[in-house]
């Protein structure tokens, strides 16, 4: 088999396009759970704390002097960055909860038996008709 088909297999299975889908998704969301925290979150939380900018606040290592740049622990922005995570963990949290909710009713639902095939069917009506005879 050829390279080339193998790799069209391989890329065009289930599983590859729905994990594409769900990355590309996922950076999407990752995206607007960052401006609600930086944006919506972070700022009356700032407010509360006399006007703070968490995303500024930095220790400075090496001030800047000439052409290299200021060498800063920016622990604000890690801040933003951890209130991100928390945010992200506790959707994915309710989400694989309901997921799991909606199998348990799927599991604890009674399921109606299965139709009868074809030939189940062929020989219950052989079977009527031979008691009927009797």
């Amino acid at each position: 088999m050829s390279m080339l088909k193998e790799f069209k297999e391989f890329a065009v299975k289930g599983n590859v396009v729905d994990m594409a889908v769900g990355i590309i998704i996922g950076v999407a969301f990752g995206k607007i759970v960052s401006s609600l925290v930086s944006d919506m979150i972070m700022p009356p939380i700032g407010l509360l704390f006399g006007g703070m900018d968490f995303s500024k606040l930095a220790i400075v290592l090496k001030g800047v002097a000439g052409d290299p740049a200021a060498v800063v622990i920016a622990y604000g922005k890690f801040i933003q960055t951890l209130v991100d995570f928390v945010i992200v963990a506790f959707v994915i949290f309710l989400l694989v909860k309901a997921i799991n909710a909606m199998k348990r009713k799927e599991e604890a639902a009674p399921s109606a038996p299965p139709a009868p095939s074809k030939e189940e069917t062929l020989l219950a009506e052989i079977r009527d008709i031979l008691k009927s005879k009797r």
